[in-house]
């Protein structure tokens, strides 16, 4: 029966070690990938026990040739999770055939490096579907059956290959003695990126490799023979072993080239920046200096002013440096002295001290003097290129 509920799940892992940590991602994971389950069934291990873990049952979308296809994938959850790989099939229909490869075997073990370099927390549930369906688009894990031949039963994905078929696959109970926790003791996954060779279904016995010359005349295989098959599987995985890292070096190379030119167009823009810089502190400092200058000229200018202001008449304090600007400051000067005596007459009116004939005549020739003093201003004004005062 399929799980979603989260507290339903937390009761049925808790068994788990780390039960909050596995219920997350799962939750994470079947949230995004509608069709995965989870399942809780028994697992059988190499050794024949069994042990009831929680699974991911169903199909995940591969595009492959333009076209969407649904994998049918089962992801067993060891009780260490996620401090231990999944263990993952293909489990096909009975419309299918498992198609055996670098990634998967002919029981349906999907082999992957993101399994081996499996690591907590970088490495999860999420990112493996990921890897997966990258993987498969490139090399799908299975194939239609073909029609005229008979139907055959489907493989099971309730355990992993028979050990006599995957090298560096331990026999022994995956819940026994374990002097490493951090490694699940039922699978341990085949050092460096080697991948099992195709082998045929778990219950089937081990088979002695098979010449490609052919038997000698008395029916059995000669030793020699054996080697050379030997020495070729070898020289084949060594061969695929060495254009994988490869391939992986010269893109950490590219990588590394690519870091090298980025930080070689920081560096040169840093030096842009501290050349600027460095011209800038160079102008600030001519500046302060300038500024010292100025401020020393002004304290002496205030101190010598200071120092004559008791002796000093103030129309001698202001002297224009032309006639004409001269003739400008006496021309304003007068100007606003009879307005002044305007205002003045006006307030001597208002108080009774002269009497309005007299007002009116002393305003009269004030006025027209004023008229004159502001038409000669505006004209010297002009003539000195100053604006329009009025």
């Amino acid at each position: 029966m399929a799980v979603v509920n989260e507290g339903a799940l937390k009761k049925m892992l808790k068994q788990y070690k780390y039960r909050d940590l596995t219920v997350r991602e799962i939750t994470n994971v079947i949230s995004q990938y509608k069709d995965l389950k989870p399942v809780m069934d028994a697992y059988v291990f190499n050794d024949g026990s069994s042990r009831d873990l929680m699974s991911l049952t169903g199909t995940v979308p591969v595009s492959y040739r333009g076209n969407i296809y649904n994998i049918p994938v089962c992801l067993w959850l060891l009780d260490t999770y996620p401090y231990n790989p999944p263990i993952c099939f293909v489990k096909p229909t009975s419309t299918m055939m498992i198609k055996t490869g670098k990634h998967i075997d002919a029981n349906g073990k999907i082999y992957l490096p993101y399994l081996h370099e499996w690591k907590h927390p970088q490495s999860d549930l999420y990112g493996l579907i990921q890897v997966m369906i990258v993987v498969f688009g490139e090399e799908p894990p299975v194939f239609s059956r073909p029609t005229t031949q008979p139907p055959f039963p489907s493989f099971q994905a309730a355990g992993p290959p028979n050990s006599s078929y995957m090298p560096g696959m331990p026999a022994v109970s995956p819940y026994g003695p374990n002097p490493n926790p951090g490694v699940y003791p039922g699978y341990q996954y085949p050092a460096g990126n080697s991948y099992p060779a195709t082998a045929g279904p778990g219950h089937y016995p081990t088979q002695t490799p098979v010449s490609t010359v052919g038997p000698t005349r008395d029916g059995t295989i000669g030793e020699d023979t054996i080697r050379a098959s030997l020495i070729s599987a070898v020289s084949d995985k060594l061969r695929w072993r060495m254009k994988e890292e490869m391939d992986r070096a010269q893109a950490e190379l590219d990588a590394l080239k690519r870091t090298e030119e980025d930080l070689k167009k920081g560096h040169q823009k840093l030096e842009e920046m501290i050349s600027r810089l460095d011209q800038e502190v160079t102008d600030v400092d001519r500046n302060i200096e300038l500024l010292k200058k100025k401020d020393e000229e002004l304290t002496e200018a205030l101190e010598k002013m200071e120092n004559q202001s008791e002796n000093n008449d103030i129309d001698d304090v202001i002297v224009p440096t032309a006639p004409l600007y001269k003739q400008i400051l006496n021309l304003y000067a007068e100007e606003n002295a009879i307005e002044d005596t305007i205002f003045y007459l006006g307030e001597a009116l208002r108080r009774g001290v002269i009497d309005l004939e007299v007002f009116l005549k002393h305003v009269r020739l004030l006025s027209r003097k004023q008229f004159q003093l502001r038409a000669l201003m505006q004209k010297a004004r002009k003539t000195a290129g100053l604006s329009d005062l009025y």
